[in-house]
């Protein structure tokens, strides 16, 4: 049995705090079963969902990470426009793919156990739905048009107008600090790491190949809803192989030769929300009993140098930190549920897990954490085959993993880990009971 954590000791008068499965929509490709419905109509599904089941939560926290002009804060509208009691205080957070994640722990935060016990957190995004906006020079041209209270004010703002910014704005899934995009930042760590293209399709073919057995033997079917014509998620792929997956192009380096991030090892654009219930134990009473739940022990957030760091490793940085402040190793983790934004990511943060010099030079830990234990690793795939919502993902994780950890042994651990744009990332160390 694995040992308990030689330092960590509750803070005094601060509960336990538990996370419980919730539900969430089909992830379905963008431009999909799902294409149709924005951010705020994905939302709301799930949001009804989870009142039903747990009544009326002390707070709410969601969150999406693409921009809606229309909706300010979406965990409000999401909560009145399911009938949601209006008196429930609902905040929305973003940070990147770890959105609802985050969300997890700002909840666990203000939960006392008295006034505030159960918290209903999540997100969504809707990656059909994308806004395009126009530039700032030209949205002020209008804005001063629109304000014009006579004719001659009216013509006196259009003849300010230049044609040089009448231009869209796109929403690009790039960072804007550095300007380039997810899968090139990550085609930069596949080489600085050496992670070869068999390397990230072998993880793409076990994430597919394990998301079709999870469906296949039904661990999914309390934790999907039905939604308009979608009842399971569209991306999976029962029927890949090794070969399928290396007969595809690079999607990102197409031009050195040397690119192998592809459509394959790389997570898809995805419509979809998922949800998540935070609670101490006079909070889980409000649940019914049979929902999966589990301790959530410890966490951390972690931001790196994204000019001096590849963009997408602050949990190989987390992970050991957090390991060693509860004195455990990777032997002592019985379930590993990692998000795979890119299947290079995933084998680069092993590999760091497992390089002393990272560990002790970069990480700045010197505890000996052993041997890291891949066969854990997202045992009802992952996001590759799932999908990826940005503002869903931490929600979708956390309660698989908690689903997943609730039927092991008593006592066992969990890790849930997402890294994020913006060099950040958030880890979460889970036990059952």
């Amino acid at each position: 049995m694995a040992k308990a954590p030689a330092t960590k000791t509750p803070s005094k008068g601060k509960p336990d705090v538990w996370l419980a499965t919730g539900v969430r929509t089909p992830f379905t490709k963008a431009g999909g079963a799902l294409a149709k419905r924005d951010a705020l109509d994905l939302s709301v599904p799930v949001v009804k969902a989870m009142l039903a089941k747990g009544g009326r939560p002390d707070l709410m926290n969601w969150g999406a990470v693409i921009p809606n002009l229309t909706i300010s804060n979406l965990a409000r509208e999401a909560l009145i426009s399911a009938g949601g009691d209006p008196t429930i205080p609902a905040s929305s957070s973003v940070m990147a793919c770890s959105t609802s994640m985050m969300g997890a722990f700002q909840a666990a935060g203000m939960l006392d156990n008295e006034t505030r016990s159960l918290a209903l957190v999540g997100g969504a995004e809707a990656m059909s739905r994308i806004q395009i906006g126009l530039s700032q020079p030209l949205s002020d041209d209008l804005r001063r048009f629109m304000e014009a209270k006579t004719l001659q004010g009216r013509w006196n703002a259009l003849t300010q107008f230049n044609t040089s910014d009448i231009k869209l704005f796109i929403p690009e899934i790039k960072n804007r600090a550095t300007g380039k995009s997810m899968g090139e930042h990550t085609e930069e760590m596949a080489k600085g790491w050496q992670i070869s293209r068999t390397e990230q399709d072998e993880i793409a073919l076990a994430s597919h190949r394990n998301a079709a057995a999870a469906w296949k033997r039904g661990f999914f079917d309390d934790l999907v809803l039905r939604l308009d014509e979608a009842g399971r998620d569209t991306t999976v792929r029962p029927d890949t192989s090794l070969e399928k997956l290396a007969a595809l192009k690079p999607s990102f380096d197409k031009t050195s030769g040397q690119g192998s991030l592809t459509a394959g090892n790389s997570s898809p654009l995805t419509d979809g929300a998922a949800a998540v219930w935070v609670a101490t134990a006079k909070g889980l009473e409000r649940l019914p009993a049979e929902t999966p739940r589990a301790r959530l022990v410890d966490y951390e957030v972690n931001a790196i140098d994204l000019f001096n760091e590849y963009l997408l490793m602050a949990p190989a940085y987390a992970i050991p930190r957090l390991l060693a402040r509860n004195g455990l190793t990777y032997e002592d983790i019985g379930l590993w549920e990692i998000h795979e934004a890119f299947a290079a990511q995933v084998a680069t943060h092993i590999k760091a897990l497992q390089a002393p010099a990272f560990l002790k030079d970069r990480a700045k830990v010197t505890a000996k954490l052993g041997r890291f234990p891949v066969e854990r690793v997202n045992p009802n795939g992952g996001s590759t085959a799932l999908g990826h919502p940005f503002g869903a993902t931490g929600a979708r994780i956390l309660s698989q993993a908690v689903k997943e950890l609730a039927g092991m042994a008593a006592g066992t651990w969990a890790i849930a880990s997402i890294c994020a744009d913006g060099g950040q990332g958030t880890v979460a160390l889970l036990r059952n009971g």
